[in-house]
């Protein structure tokens, strides 16, 4: 017996009339409920060459620019989260009924960027911003063009961001080294100009204040956010005889690596001599030895959430003031972190 509409109707307990929208992709239902009945739909195998149509009918065309101001962050190391960005964003995309455009600037002027959408215009534009700077960013303020930057986020600034919230993240990591009895707790910084790392560091500082703990330079460790330049840099730290605190907080995971292999080689054992945290929850975090306890926030929900705040800005408040939207993370617990309360 063929499925129907109102068959799909209840299964998703929704009016015929809100199914009837989705399916024909039109306006009216949230992307949460086009998700939903598109999932039930297909399940049901309702009417799979009727859903194949409905997804080539398309309103128009976001674009999605992914920029490597400088490749030290946007680089083959961080492809993966770079790659759940654009699923979320091609997920939302089809549900909304848009078709997503992705293209790529390495250390490409501003300007040439800025051109580009000016001369081939499209009905939004959804920035990767995680290299750009304050003034990179306020360089786009004359378009008219609707614009959302994900990966980074800037107050004062009249534009719609998405990004993680790392304040909250980051006190998350160092509640956990809290528990687990450490009262010396360090940070890898780097001194690359990226947003997310300034506001981890920011973060450090006020976790530590809150749980009371004094904040000490020589706990402070600034190395190149490459793989090799972590390694190397850490290296040359450890050579002068540095002593390293209980617990380190690296402020994301490919620095975590390469720290890690130069605190391996110069005799520390992690965590037995030394506890280590990193942020984004890579694929390798997981097969390390040990594995690396981190930070997760999801990349596919930032991208989701990013096509949605598009959506609405053209389809239902196009004048609507700019929305900055932080996506808390979840701390992944693995086996890089010792527990000093433990009886010995």
């Amino acid at each position: 017996m063929s499925v129907k509409i109102k068959d799909i109707a209840r299964e998703a307990n929704v009016s015929i009339a809100t199914v009837s929208l989705v399916l024909n992709n039109k306006p009216g239902a949230s992307s949460s409920t086009r998700e939903k009945i598109m999932k039930i739909a297909r399940e049901m195998n309702y009417g799979l060459y009727r859903l194949s149509i409905t997804a080539t009918v398309r309103k128009g065309t976001i674009r999605f620019l992914k920029i490597a101001k400088h490749g030290q962050t946007v680089n083959r190391d961080h492809d993966v989260f770079i790659s759940d960005y654009i699923e979320g964003l091609d997920q939302d995309a089809k549900l909304t009924g848009y078709n997503l455009e992705i293209n790529t600037f390495k250390t490409t002027d501003m300007s040439v960027i800025i051109r580009s959408i000016e001369e081939h215009p499209v009905n939004g534009v959804i920035i990767l911003g995680t290299e750009l700077s304050f003034e990179d960013i306020k360089a786009f303020e004359h378009l008219t063009t609707p614009i959302v930057f994900i990966d980074t986020y800037y107050d004062y600034l009249n534009f719609n961001f998405v990004d993680m919230n790392n304040i909250d993240s980051v006190y998350q990591i160092v509640t956990n080294f809290v528990q687990n009895g450490h009262k010396e707790i360090g940070f890898i910084r780097t001194p690359i100009d990226v947003n997310n790392f300034r506001q981890r560091e920011i973060g450090y500082r006020q976790a530590l204040k809150r749980f009371e703990i004094s904040y000490s330079e020589k706990h402070v460790f600034s190395v190149d956010s490459t793989f090799d330049g972590a390694y190397q840099d850490m290296r040359t730290i450890l050579k002068k005889g540095v002593k390293l605190p209980s617990a380190l907080f690296s402020s994301n995971d490919i620095i975590a690596y390469g720290c890690i292999k130069a605190i391996n080689e110069a005799g520390y054992r992690v965590p037995d001599d030394v506890s280590i945290i990193g942020f984004d929850d890579l694929p390798l975090s997981a097969v390390m030895d040990p594995p690396l306890t981190t930070m997760k926030v999801s990349k596919k929900r930032i991208g989701q959430l990013s096509m949605r705040l598009m959506n609405n800005m053209l389809e239902v408040d196009p004048g609507m003031p700019p929305v900055k939207i932080t996506v808390c993370g979840r701390l992944i617990l693995r086996k890089s972190v010792r527990d000093l309360n433990a009886k010995k």
